[in-house]
């Protein structure tokens, strides 16, 4: 770990800002955030918060700020089981459950996998039961050839957009752990050597019926993920959520993705097997 100011300089080249830019938005003069960086000043608690604020700092990199300058951590990481979370978590099932009979999951900043509604369930039927063993990964889940992948028509357009968004969690909060995955399964060639790559290793079946087909460029709003499930093609988008003020990383870190049917075949499929149960469950139980 760097000093505090080496890292608040990270943080501010990161957030393409100039230490002007910083003092105005921290109502600081730049010298004093000049000599913060290059440690000439030892900032206070307040100082290094009020600066990771005004550069959109996230909970977990805001402690390793206070440790570098030599104070305590000030925010709590607890799992979402928690009674201390019973609120959040209470909250983020009722929206699971409202959203029925779409799916909708909960994953965190490694993309792992923490409650789902049960409209979920019909697509993890078919998946191999290591990989539904938590953690359980949405990238990998959603690319390996034993999970989602043998039903995703458009793989490749959901390989490129996973690619993308990993890339600019990445741009803005660095961490090795996503590194790590986005280099397994993400950077241009990783899924060359994963057996049975659909995209890549050779078309499935559907594909060779549709030569060429490109589900990115039919449309004209958003890129949709084409299912094939029961014998029927579905075609979904997502919205994502996340807690506005969190104060715990946990909280910080989670997000609740939301699939909508695309169009009226799609939503018929979901009325005609709509979920009974209006319980969610964690991934693996």
């Amino acid at each position: 770990m760097g000093t505090v100011g080496e890292l608040l300089r990270q943080w501010r080249q990161r957030r393409r800002l100039s230490q002007l830019d910083l003092a105005i938005a921290a109502d600081v003069s730049a010298r004093h955030v000049s000599l913060v960086e290059t440690g000439k000043s030892r900032p206070s608690a307040d100082m290094v918060l009020r600066l990771a604020e005004q550069l959109d700092v996230p909970l977990r990199d805001r402690n390793r700020l206070l440790l570098a300058a030599g104070f305590a951590p000030r925010y709590d990481e607890r799992p979402l089981g928690t009674d201390a979370l019973a609120p959040a978590r209470d909250a983020v099932a009722r929206v699971l459950r409202a959203h029925e009979p779409y799916p909708a999951l909960v994953f965190d900043r490694g993309w792992n996998i923490l409650m789902t509604n049960r409209a979920v369930d019909r697509f993890f039927a078919g998946v191999a039961p290591d990989l539904l063993r938590p953690p359980v990964n949405l990238v990998r889940l959603g690319l390996d050839p034993r999970g989602l992948a043998p039903l995703v028509v458009n793989l490749a357009d959901v390989r490129a957009v996973f690619r993308a968004r990993v890339r600019r969690q990445l741009a803005t909060v660095p961490d090795a752990g996503l590194t790590a995955l986005y280099e397994e399964l993400l950077a241009p060639g990783a899924h060359d050597s994963t057996p049975g790559s659909r995209d890549d290793a050779g078309p499935s079946e559907p594909d060779r019926a549709e030569p060429g087909r490109s589900i990115a460029a039919e449309s004209d709003v958003v890129i949709p993920m084409v299912i094939r499930i029961d014998g029927r093609e579905l075609r979904l988008f997502s919205t994502i959520t996340t807690f506005g003020t969190p104060m715990d990383i946990t909280l910080d870190e989670v997000a609740i993705e939301s699939y909508y049917p695309a169009d009226e075949e799609s939503a018929a499929y979901f009325t005609d097997v709509a979920v009974t149960d209006s319980g969610t469950d964690p991934v693996g139980n």
